[in-house]
């Protein structure tokens, strides 16, 4: 159970050298933009997390912004994290790396919240949305970056409001902390519609962001979140979607490398009596659990393309990633689980499918046209990991260095992990014959689109065959 208090006016001041470094920097920069509110109201963890409480978050403080009436940037409520970074250097919650490298998780979060009239506390339910994202954060140890989107599926403040999901871009204001346990930047959470969050992923966080910047309703150069918003940008001006995302989408492709997605694959290469090595993935059938080392590679497949100017790049399956290359407390992506080995890596070996079948459930086909004209038309590659086990099914181009799967046999299968290999004349086909996929309407399930000639199937089908395997 949280609580609100004001900092301590003796805290602040008179006992500045008591402080936890960590905790200091932060205050330090807060002090900087804010230095009239010497004792914000702060939402404060009764227990601790380290000491066996529930939110991550020690404290998250709450200051009144008055804007920039000159930029006409409204006044708002400013909502600063402390928790995510190290604030203490002695281990108790973040293992100390020494001063080089990321302070904890190396970024704090922030949020704008317009200020309503006659509003004179800040709504406390921006911290409790702040300990969720810090929760999954440290439950799955991946880490945010600025463009990534966080897929929420509910109002932020539990109202009625089309402000369902998140968008993380840097704060216009804070910058980033060097402290004594490392460095760190803060990361600011902002509040987008369904169809705002469509347009990130079908294109990328950067760009729907900075068209948001453009429009004072939807938050303005400072992006604050008005949870009575009731139009999306593209309501407000219908241009922005056919002269900027399409045109971006058609330029630049998109940069959501994957997802974690209710799927599975089946290998209609053999018999489904041949457990040992031949349907490796199927619906009410245990699944291999992938090595550990597999597991590396789709994260850094993952991560990869989320890198604009990199080229896309498969990394080498044989691989061996030693904990000196990134410590192993720490992960990139956002869509991936880490797994223990079951199967010993070198037991496994690399398979040539000669047909596959794959599934999906209606949200995860909806991206199939995402994955095929704004990854693979551009020389990149997609991976959809499976949230009920270790099954993921990595699409690739002709362009993309590094991939098991080939030209001269388009389907591999490295344990529960599935490539495709497919040629731009070939995507071409798939995007004509999933073109009502494309749409945002319910379609009646199941759908079944097949290639007999390239021996591949896909099924699009309700949550229920994913959700109850056995029935």
């Amino acid at each position: 159970m949280d609580e609100v208090r004001p900092t301590s006016g003796a805290q602040a001041h008179g006992l500045v050298p008591l402080f936890p470094p960590g905790l200091q920097a932060i205050y330090g920069e807060c002090r900087r933009l804010y230095p009239e509110q010497a004792n914000p109201l702060q939402v404060t963890a009764i227990v601790k997390y380290w000491l066996g409480g529930p939110d991550p978050l020690d404290y998250i403080s709450m200051y009144r912004s008055t804007g920039c009436p000159a930029q006409d940037i409204q006044e708002h409520w400013h909502y600063v994290s402390f928790g995510l970074s190290d604030l203490y250097g002695d281990n108790r919650v973040h293992e100390f790396t020494g001063a080089d490298g990321p302070s904890g998780f190396g970024f704090e979060l922030t949020f704008r919240l317009k200020r309503e009239t006659g509003e004179t506390a800040p709504p406390t339910w921006p911290a409790e949305l702040m300990q969720g994202l810090a929760r999954y954060v440290f439950q799955s140890e991946n880490t945010f970056c600025s463009g990534d989107h966080v897929s929420w599926h509910s109002p932020l403040d539990n109202s009625e409001s089309r402000i369902q999901h998140m968008l993380l871009t840097e704060d216009p204001q804070m910058q980033p902390v060097q402290t004594p346990f490392g460095s760190l930047s803060f990361l600011q959470i902002v509040g987008v519609c369904t169809e705002e969050l469509q347009a990130a992923q079908q294109w990328n966080g950067q760009g729907i962001l900075e068209l948001m910047r453009g429009v004072r309703v939807a938050g303005g150069p400072w992006l604050i979140t008005d949870m009575r918003r009731g139009e999306t940008i593209f309501d407000i001006d219908p241009h922005l979607q056919q002269e900027r995302v399409d045109q971006g989408i058609e330029a630049e492709g998109s940069n959501l490398s994957g997802v974690s997605a209710k799927c599975v694959w089946d290998d209609l290469s053999r018999p489904p009596e041949d457990e040992e090595d031949s349907r490796s993935i199927c619906i009410g059938s245990q699944p291999r659990r992938l090595s550990d080392k597999d597991t590396e590679q789709i994260r850094e497949t993952l991560r990869k393309g989320l890198e604009f100017n990199s080229k896309a790049a498969l990394p080498p399956i044989s691989s061996q990633r030693q904990s000196h290359d990134r410590p192993q407390s720490r992960k990139d992506s956002l869509e991936s689980e880490s797994s223990a080995a079951i199967v010993p890596h070198e037991l496994v070996r690399t398979r040539q499918l000669e047909s596959v079948h794959l599934k999906f459930n209606q949200e995860s086909g909806t991206l199939l046209p995402l994955c095929l004209r704004g990854r693979l038309l551009h020389g990149r590659h997609f991976t959809y990991k499976s949230i009920n086990g270790d099954t993921a099914i990595t699409f690739v181009s002709t362009g993309v260095e590094g991939a098991f799967a080939t030209e001269e046999h388009p389907y591999a299968a490295h344990g529960p992990w599935l490539q495709i290999l497919l040629t731009e004349e070939f995507v071409e086909q798939m995007l004509g014959d999933l073109q009502e996929l494309n749409t945002r309407e319910e379609t009646k399930l199941p759908k079944e689109y097949s290639w007999p000639e390239k021996k591949l199937k896909i099924s699009v089908l309700p949550d229920s065959v994913f959700d109850n395997p056995l029935q």
